[in-house]
């Protein structure tokens, strides 16, 4: 049950409007990474949620971002309020001035509607607290843009409040997923194919305009990690016979035995140090 407090989670106080930088704030609104997609998001993962106690954390969250929504519209609607007055205002954004009537309204700043494309819900619990520590993360860039984006001081405060209150939840999924003691890799009950699993594609290969080259990482090197070269490319994509087909079936074929022979070239498949 919801019950709602006549009373702001975070007091708002906004120096001088600015309808403009009030509508980038929508994308907090009713954009994808903001409050309420947070506050749909965690609510309807907790009521899918079997484990009593994640339960409880998804939807203290998911109730704590219902406020944030209204602290983050209260914010909009001060900043919009010139849209509500005369043409001049109007004119800053005729969507929220003459459709919205200057108030805030379920769409990002670029006027796209808010969607429940939006929620990444798996039913899967320690799938569904990655995307809740990703979108937290990026909820947090958001509201640091935006901060750099006014000079209002009660604006910047609510808004590094806000900002605040998203690393405050990494910090709690994380915690969650860390206790539930499963192997990172452990993604549901089917189990990856070995050796597949542990093969690297260097599918980016030579030197680039800018001097890219090959870099070598934890991330394909070390452990059971396997390389598998992809030769097929480095002569250049203008050197390539016109078998597109042929180029396609080689591909294919790469991808199941780890070795390709396309264009010429012979791929080698090398156990990393």
């Amino acid at each position: 049950m919801y019950h709602h407090i006549k009373k702001l989670m975070y007091t708002v106080n906004v120096g001088t409007p600015d309808p403009r930088f009030g509508n980038m704030l929508l994308e907090q609104f009713g954009g994808a990474n903001g409050e309420l997609a947070a506050a749909m998001q965690y609510s309807i993962q907790g009521l899918n949620c079997d484990d009593p106690e994640r339960k409880d954390l998804l939807m203290d969250i998911g109730t704590e971002e219902l406020s944030h929504l209204e602290v983050v519209g209260t914010l909009a609607r001060m900043h919009l309020k010139p849209l509500k007055f005369g043409r001049d205002g109007a004119e800053i954004d005729p969507l929220i001035a003459i459709a919205g009537g200057g108030g805030v309204g379920l769409f990002n700043s670029m006027g796209d509607a808010w969607t429940a494309d939006y929620l990444k819900i798996t039913g899967e619990l320690d799938v569904d607290l990655r995307s809740n520590i990703a979108a937290e993360a990026r909820a947090k860039i958001v509201y640091e843009r935006l901060i750099n984006f006014t000079d209002d001081a009660g604006t910047r405060d609510t808004l590094q409040f806000l900002m605040t209150r998203e690393i405050t939840h990494m910090k709690a999924f994380t915690a969650a997923l860390e206790s539930m003691g499963k192997d990172p890799f452990l993604i549901g009950k089917i189990a990856p194919t070995p050796v597949l699993v542990d093969q690297y594609f260097n599918d980016s290969t030579g030197v680039g305009d800018e001097g890219e080259a090959d870099a070598r990482g934890p991330w394909n090197e070390g452990g059971d990690w396997e390389i598998v070269d992809s030769p097929a490319l480095e002569q250049g994509v203008e050197n390539l016979k016109d078998d597109g087909e042929l180029n396609k079936q080689a591909a294919g074929e790469a991808r199941k035995s780890g070795i390709r022979k396309a264009a010429g070239g012979k791929a080698k498949l090398r156990k990393s140090a």
